[in-house]
């Protein structure tokens, strides 16, 4: 979560203490545990607005399918198993290239 292993929490903990004292840390923990419950609750009606508003074939959405990075990586795997065709056979006339062989060249067309 975030990089903090226990070690780092554990630095936050006591400077927590320090900072703001033992008498006042529950009531700080309990607002933060307020906060996130409130933050919980608006990301699932966001979430439930979105899947009203797409329709009925967006019924499986999820915020985190939103996400650039999740996107990408779904359609570099779906391009990658489209990727398994088959070769195709060159065209009438033409022969595939032999080890070493260059490519033709045509000067004029370029």
């Amino acid at each position: 979560m975030f990089g903090v292993g226990l070690p780092e929490f554990a630095v936050l903990a006591f400077v927590a203490v320090l900072v703001f004292g033992p008498d006042k840390l529950p009531e700080l923990a309990k607002q933060a545990a307020q906060l996130v419950k409130q933050v919980r609750r608006m990301a699932n009606a966001a979430r439930d607005e979105l899947r009203e508003e797409l329709g009925p074939e967006y019924s499986d959405l999820e915020l985190r399918d939103l996400d650039p990075r999740t996107i990408v990586k779904k359609h570099i795997a779906e391009a990658l198993e489209d990727d398994d065709e088959p070769v195709r056979a060159p065209r009438r006339g033409q022969r595939p290239l032999g080890a070493g062989e260059i490519p033709p060249y045509d000067s004029d067309a370029t």
